[in-house]
């Protein structure tokens, strides 16, 4: 049992969660169920309810309180059993403070002046209280303007970083509940937190960035409730009773790094037993509008894995450079004894040039951590409130060796859990499949970014418009998506313009003012429709539906009468490999043909989610727009030869995955796409539109030969060209680092970019042969073409009903023999190439394509 898209029940922000079970082993299908409720010392329960549903039930009882905990179970009845099956395992949901008079904490931080254009000294509150009772239950609800860390009587609570995480804040703040019961004791105890800039107030964005974007403050928003044995309740809220002082970090930035100074650390301050109460002064209080303090949708930052160096190399002058052997997202923990001083200075950079850190790449990112010691002996240091994107790391002031032992890179992203897989006999396309992974866990950091080293990382909307079918497959990201989805809709402008990148900071001259572009803005139709269709919520298309809709009815103003998007600002096929360095959106493919193919495209999955929410005469309406789309379209961008006037693999690649061709043109255009591709050498040139499209364009119109052709490519520009050149990414660019050993001279050049990793999803789909044919895999497809000279794939995916997996491999004579799982409550069909399909039910299968020629004849 589980529920919404979260982890746990703990702190759940709606009073009627919905429910998710998956069946028991074997149990085949569904054919009713029943939930109990145990709440307050009585049981409830929903009866017996006929019917298959198992993912996103609606919640049964009455809604919940603030506070209230209940505890939840299911049982099913199926076809083949008389009786219901056991009770599962009790799941236990609680609620958090759901309304905004449950609120008595205010935003607490420094009482002393500060100057708001400047680098400002990180403060730390705290405050003693005391208990009069034993404890039974404690909750704490907690946030910041800024980010925070909280540790009660000396031990950390949690394990998240850089909370509560970005939002639109004037809209949206995220509180956490954590249970802190173990932390407090009878009598004397003391609650503190470290503060920090983050987004909220500290530089962030381009051209050296912008200060204090939402407030000049850095506060503590935190309300301690206690339950003592007697039932009696206390509570210790953030208030004009609390402390501050400047801790021992000096500064500290998500782009600068930070610098950390032991000397001025008092191990014991967020005890009772704190040593030194002199440099602590009266808070200033805050105010934050409680109704704008909500609970998470998603998991939080966390540490996932630590890594050791694969290298350590000691310069001449006595610097240490560290090899990771992996491009990751995290921060370094380092461990050494040492006097007092001695100061250790940690840079970070994705790649080498000549042997030393490439941080041109970083722009005005300087990834530089500092640590002064205190000399008491063997210390232990991570820093709290930055993260850098890096493979390798040089630090300077290192006393002696430095041994593997010493230092450990931890890896931090969205905490969310994974949930596909796919290999194959290719161990370059394996790898290319890892870079995929990594590239996604390095930049899921609360929001989709584009990049998570240099002097940007933004929710940029098309690149995870693009992205967002691998990301459903390979990682349960449906809370998170959620939640930022929730943030594009509030910072949507009036007139329907979806933003470049969300939150919205500033980004003149190039993204401010915000300008309508396609791809990007049609995050707000294709995304909600891919979550949906991967993870089985129609409340998603529901939420972003009205945001859905302003934005088709802005293009279609914008096109008017003649129903082409053929104005404005366009970044068209942007980073197509033919672009100039400096202009990456002057690729070869006419970028209103870009904008029209996804007018056509965005109104055909309006109407489709418009029939899936019951709008019918919304449905019929947008479905005749996406027709008089396509109809302009082709008019003005397919030739009488059948060519199209871009003839680019892009313009093809459109015409066909988004279904803007005659019926009569398609064959053609397939063949022009594949003989444009083998002219080029199989070498991919296409950019962020047109990459996740053309495999797909190519197999449905014939050339799976060719798509094959493409992926095993490894000549620049191509996906296993940064393979061969060491990547455990993806690149932003195709040549980020070209033939001849130089980074691209762009200054845009990432080596941590997830856009051009969506080929994943055709892997998954095609060579995988996993596809889903109902919304959250309900039905599943399982269908692979082999090809590329691949003998092998293994994929899995962990769908909202349980495991599906498929395996196959080819024999002599051209024979496939695959192996098949399908969850309980779900269907498949088994199509083998050469083979009539085959319908499948719960279980496992195998298949033998020979023998299904056979029984076919």
């Amino acid at each position: 049992m589980s529920f919404e898209h979260l982890p746990d029940g703990l702190g759940i922000g709606t009073a009627t969660p919905r429910l998710t079970w998956t069946l028991p082993p074997g149990s085949g299908s569904q054919t009713a169920y029943e939930v109990r409720l145990h709440r307050a010392g009585h049981e409830h329960g929903s009866g017996r309810v006929d019917g298959p549903d198992q993912i996103l039930v609606p919640w049964p009882g009455a809604p919940l309180a603030s506070r209230e905990r209940v505890t939840v179970q299911v049982r099913i009845w199926t076809a083949e059993a008389v009786q219901p099956s056991a009770w599962s395992e009790p799941a236990v949901v609680e609620a958090g403070l759901l309304d905004p008079a449950d609120w008595r904490a205010v935003p607490v931080g420094g009482g002393w002046a500060e100057d708001p254009d400047a680098e400002r000294r990180p403060a730390r509150v705290r405050k003693d209280f005391h208990l009069e009772r034993p404890v039974v239950r404690a909750r704490l609800y907690v946030s910041a303007h800024g980010l925070y860390e909280v540790e009660i009587n000396g031990r950390r609570v949690g394990e998240e970083i850089l909370a509560p995480g970005w939002t639109v804040y004037p809209h949206r703040l995220r509180y956490r509940t954590h249970d802190v019961t173990g932390h407090l004791t009878e009598g004397a105890n003391t609650v503190g937190a470290w503060l920090g800039d983050g987004w909220y107030r500290g530089k962030y964005g381009f051209d050296g960035g912008t200060r204090n974007i939402y407030g000049t403050d850095q506060a503590l928003i935190a309300q301690l409730e206690v339950t003592y044995d007697d039932g009696t309740t206390a509570v210790v809220a953030t208030d004009e009773t609390w402390s501050a002082a400047p801790g021992p970090i000096m500064r500290s930035g998500l782009y600068e790094g930070e610098v950390f100074d032991a000397r001025l650390d008092d191990p014991g301050w967020s005890t009772p037993a704190a040593a030194d109460h002199a440099e602590w002064t009266p808070v200033r209080p805050g105010s934050r509008d409680p109704r704008t303090l909500v609970a998470p949708q998603g998991p939080p930052v966390r540490c996932t894995q630590e890594i050791t160096p694969t290298g350590i190399t000691r310069t001449a002058d006595g610097r240490h450079l560290l090899d990771f052997g992996q491009n990751l997202v995290g921060r370094l923990r380092v461990t050494l004894d040492a006097p007092a001083g001695t100061t250790l200075v940690l840079r970070h950079a994705e790649v080498l040039q000549d042997g030393e850190l490439a941080t041109r790449p970083l722009r005005e990112a300087y990834a530089t951590d500092t640590l002064i010691l205190s000399g008491h002996g063997p210390y232990t240091w991570e820093p709290r409130f930055t993260l850098h994107g890096f493979r390798y790391a040089e630090i300077t002031g290192w006393p002696g060796e430095l041994t593997e032992e010493a230092v450990t890179a931890r890896v931090y992203h969205t905490d969310m859990r994974r949930t596909g897989w796919f290999e194959c006999s290719d161990p370059l396309i394996n790898r290319l499949h890892e870079n995929v992974v990594w590239s996604m866990r390095g930049n899921f950091v609360d929001i989709p970014t584009d990049c998570p080293q240099r002097d940007e990382r933004l929710g940029w909307t098309g690149d995870l418009q693009v992205f967002a079918p691998t990301a459903g497959f390979l990682y349960d990201c449906a809370g998170m998506l959620e939640s930022w989805l929730t943030d594009v809709a509030l910072e949507q402008l009036p007139d329907g313009t979806v933003p470049w990148y969300v939150p919205v900071i500033p980004g003149e001259p190039m993204w401010t003012p915000i300008q309508p572009g396609a791809a990007w803005g049609d995050v707000a139709t294709l995304t909600p429709w891919t979550l949906y269709r991967r993870f089985g919520d129609l409340r998603i298309l529901h939420s972003t539906y009205p945001m859905a809709r302003a934005w088709v009815d802005l293009v279609a103003r914008l096109a008017g009468p003649s129903r082409l998007w053929d104005t404005g600002f366009q970044l068209g096929d942007w980073l197509d490999p033919a672009a100039p360095p400096d202009d990456p959106a002057a690729g070869c493919t006419d970028r209103y043909l870009v904008a029209t193919a996804y007018f056509a495209h965005s109104a055909r999955h309006l109407a489709l989610s418009a029939a899936e929410l019951g709008a019918e005469q919304d449905a019929a309406r947008y479905a005749a727009l996406a027709d008089e789309v396509t109809a302009a379209f082709r008019r003005r961008y397919i030739l009488p030869t059948g060519r199209m006037t871009s003839d680019s693999p892009t313009a093809y690649a459109l015409g066909i995955a988004f279904g803007l061709l005659a019926d009569e043109q398609r064959a053609a255009a397939g063949d022009r796409l594949a003989e444009l591709v083998l002219a080029d050498g199989a070498r991919i040139a296409t950019g962020f539109v047109g990459t996740p499209l053309i495999c797909d364009a190519l197999t449905d119109t014939g050339h799976l030969d060719v798509a094959y052709r493409l992926l095993t490519q490894t000549e620049c520009p191509s996906w296993l060209y940064p393979i061969t050149q060491g990547a455990t990414t993806i690149w932003e660019r195709w040549d980020s680092l070209r033939p001849d050993g130089t980074l691209n001279p762009g200054g845009m050049t990432s080596f941590n970019h997830y856009a051009l990793g969506a080929v994943a999803d055709w892997l998954h789909r095609v060579v995988g042969g996993i596809a889903e044919s109902a919304p959250g895999y309900r039905r599943i497809v399982f269908h692979p073409r082999p090809g590329g000279g691949i003998t092998w794939a293994r994929t899995r995916h962990e769908t909202p009903y349980g495991t599906a997996e498929l395996s196959w491999e080819t024999t002599s004579g051209g024979r496939i023999r695959a192996r098949v799982v399908v969850p309980d409550g779900c269907t498949g069909v088994v199509r083998l190439t050469g083979c009539p399909p085959a319908e499948v039910g719960p279980g496992k299968h195998e298949f033998d394509s020979w023998e299904l020629e056979k029984k076919s004849a």
